[in-house]
């Protein structure tokens, strides 16, 4: 992904032309960000613009799904309160959504004793059935095998003296029994910045723009991937639905996210576009928490 900017002008002028009841508001820029570039608006709104080419698409689902969910969600997100349009402006739709307070996990880890509760309930709201109509991905709430290699792969951590065993743990969760029941939702994307701390604790959840429905195993992967490390038992346990074969699968989502964050991460170091120095650190700590687990 090519790095780009827009300017705090583009923004207050969209404001003008399309909510002008806002557009005097405060506007200030918000670090991060993978698809979509975000300015905090006011004490308790956020504007988000799409800069790469899936973005617009992914901005749509937030749009119009998140705002069905979001009432029975027990964390708080960013949902959507206006749309702008295209325009002379800016050719794509843009969001402006409730701003989330609190500091995404990949810079803040979640420490606190009750996450395992804490995000085990909220996924335990969001994985209800989903509609016909609900978007579904093909990279996400599907079956494993053949993804490794979508991640950066494997040799992402050839040097790793747990290699092998995590080659295991892969290989047996792409060989588990596949999901059977019917499709639910999912947020399709947890990862250490997507989720927000604030003292150690899960306070919110941000970035739904991979929403879609399938296997929960996807999202449960979220046991090892953002909670602290021994702490996915008591998730599992209070998450109540999970039988071995979803919870062996889950491990496998875990395997391939932790290859995903330490290839961004390591673009990042490397100073190479699109990447993020911060999700490094948290790949190899998924990695490990995954390694762990017996």
């Amino acid at each position: 992904m090519t790095e780009f900017r827009f300017e705090q002008d583009l923004v207050r002028a969209l404001l003008r032309e399309q909510h002008p009841d806002l557009a005097d508001l405060e506007l200030r820029d918000v670090d991060g960000g993978w698809d979509n570039q975000q300015w905090r608006l006011g004490d308790e709104l956020a504007v988000r613009m799409p800069r790469t080419e899936r973005a617009p698409v992914l901005l749509v689902i937030e749009q119009t799904w998140l705002p069905v969910l979001a009432g029975r969600l027990p964390l708080p997100t960013p949902t959507p309160v206006r749309i702008g349009a295209p325009s002379s402006l800016f050719e794509h739709t843009w969001t402006i959504a409730r701003w989330v307070e609190g500091e995404p996990a990949d810079r803040t880890p979640i420490t606190g004793a009750d996450s395992a509760e804490i995000l085990a309930e909220f996924l335990r709201a969001l994985h209800s059935p989903a509609p016909a109509d609900a978007p579904v991905s093909p990279t996400r709430g599907v079956p494993l095998a053949g993804q490794e290699n979508r991640e950066g792969g494997f040799r992402m951590i050839a040097d790793h003296p747990g290699v092998a065993r995590a080659r295991e743990i892969w290989e047996n969760a792409v060989a588990a029994p596949a999901w059977h029941g019917a499709p639910v939702w999912l947020h399709g994307d947890l990862h250490p910045a997507n989720v927000v701390v604030r003292d150690g604790t899960l306070t919110g959840v941000i970035d739904f723009g991979d929403m879609c429905a399938g296997d929960p195993a996807t999202d449960l992967s979220a046991a090892w991937i953002l909670l602290p490390a021994g702490a996915a038992g008591r998730f599992f346990e209070a998450y109540g639905r999970a039988d071995d074969a979803t919870i062996t699968r889950a491990r496998g989502w875990a395997m391939l996210r932790a290859l995903g964050l330490i290839h961004v991460g390591r673009n990042g170091r490397l100073g190479l576009p699109g990447g993020k120095p911060t999700w490094e650190p948290a790949g190899y700590a998924t990695l490990d928490r995954v390694l762990s687990t017996s």
